[in-house]
């Protein structure tokens, strides 16, 4: 059985969800401690290459693309790997992916999210 897969930010508070809170941004948030974070894991390989996020900037204009180069990396070494350790997580209990994005519809959580409820 899977569990629902959702979306947040770090820097928010932890819902009742009784979820696994893991952080799949490569770079620690800015101002955050380990503490107010709250995580049960930091996934820093699931996340895009550095050239990929310097490239999408968060460009909204440029999602598509990149959720279709992220995708493309979640399917070789180390990101497949720690993918696939999230879907792991996912079957076993409500997960929610986190980041320190903004926007968090168009970041690599949102993806992420997607993939692993099957959308």
């Amino acid at each position: 059985m899977k569990s629902e897969v959702f979306v947040g930010r770090v820097y928010d508070q932890p819902t009742d969800r009784q979820a696994t809170r893991v952080l799949v941004d490569r770079l620690w948030p800015r101002g955050l401690t380990k503490a107010r974070a709250a995580l049960d894991e930091w996934c820093k390989q699931v996340a895009p290459s550095s050239d990929l996020r310097t490239w999408y900037g968060h460009v909204p204009e440029r999602f598509e693309e990149f959720r279709r180069r992220y995708e493309a990396e979640l399917a070789h070494g180390e990101q497949a790997t720690s993918f696939a350790h999230l879907r792991d997580l996912a079957g076993k209990r409500p997960l929610e992916l986190l980041t320190a994005s903004k926007d968090v519809a168009i970041s690599e959580a949102a993806v992420l999210a997607d993939l692993l409820n099957d959308k």
